[in-house]
């Protein structure tokens, strides 16, 4: 090797060594600090029947926005403890806090699924029902007067396994689902929606989580999937820190007032951080 070459391949070792002391000196970042995932709140979210993941499209944005991890979890839709058993295997994989949000039948799948999992922190229902065990979510909506949802259900779809199907009337779907939104966008929705057991609709909720974890509460006052009058009894039974009823909002309330959304759910990771 050249003298030339040697020299300046001391200087680079050396350059390099002090580029790492450097580093090293430099004081820890605090729990909160980008440097440490387990400090990041994850946010969960689960759709409901007759949805799918991009039911949350416009929350999620706004939730990156504020620097917490966000995944938006495929619910099966085929029978209520398999379900919560789904998104419970989701919450064991997360390194940290979590925050479980359910949309619809979603709520009664992280009431049951958040049961065993130390890491969720709170429960953000969003239009959601919140069972009792013994309760299934079929049966609480009939407690209430003012759902249409039952007179809109196509013809059950037998499955080669037993039992059946549940699907929306496309043509029926905006009313009780998406009445606050433009037809077009209720028509792809109506198109895309995926069905939910009527086995799973039917199933009893087993143990359930919002008797020790804080919850929040939000949904649209014209909602006519899920009546308002449930939605105050459940929100009341379960000692929920917020409720937040949005003036004219339908059935799908984290589409059509996805920042009202996204501030409770963030409302309730602040709130539950370092719990």
């Amino acid at each position: 090797m050249h003298r030339r070459s040697k020299l300046a391949y001391s200087q680079l070792v050396v350059a390099l060594a002090v580029a790492l002391l450097a580093r090293a000196a430099q004081p820890a970042q605090s729990a909160a600090g980008a440097s440490n995932p387990a400090a990041v709140t994850t946010i969960v979210l689960v759709h409901g029947a007759f949805a799918d993941s991009s039911s949350w499209n416009g929350v999620i944005p706004k939730l990156l926005a504020d620097g917490d991890a966000v995944i938006a979890v495929a619910n099966p839709l085929r029978g209520l403890a398999s379900d919560a058993a789904y998104v419970s295997g989701v919450v064991k994989s997360v390194t940290g806090p979590v925050v479980l949000v359910g949309h619809s039948y979603g709520g009664a799948v992280i009431s049951n699924a958040a049961v065993g999992n130390a890491n969720v922190k709170a429960l953000v229902f969003v239009a959601a029902f919140a069972p009792e065990p013994g309760e299934s979510a079929f049966g609480l909506n009939g407690k209430f007067p003012g759902s249409i949802l039952g007179d809109a259900l196509a013809t059950p779809v037998a499955l080669s396994t037993g039992g059946h199907d549940l699907y929306v009337k496309q043509a029926a779907f905006r009313a009780p689902f998406a009445a606050d939104l433009p037809a077009k966008q209720a028509s792809l929705m109506a198109a895309t929606q995926r069905p939910i057991t009527e086995a799973a609709g039917n199933e009893p909720s087993g143990e359930i989580a919002w008797k020790r974890l804080p919850s929040w509460f939000i949904y649209g006052s014209a909602d006519q999937a899920i009546p308002p009058k449930l939605h105050a009894f459940m929100a009341q039974r379960a000692g929920a820190r917020r409720v937040e009823v949005v003036n004219g909002a339908s059935h799908v309330v984290m589409i059509s007032h996805a920042d009202a959304v996204a501030k409770m759910i963030r409302e309730a990771a602040h709130a539950t951080a370092g719990s």
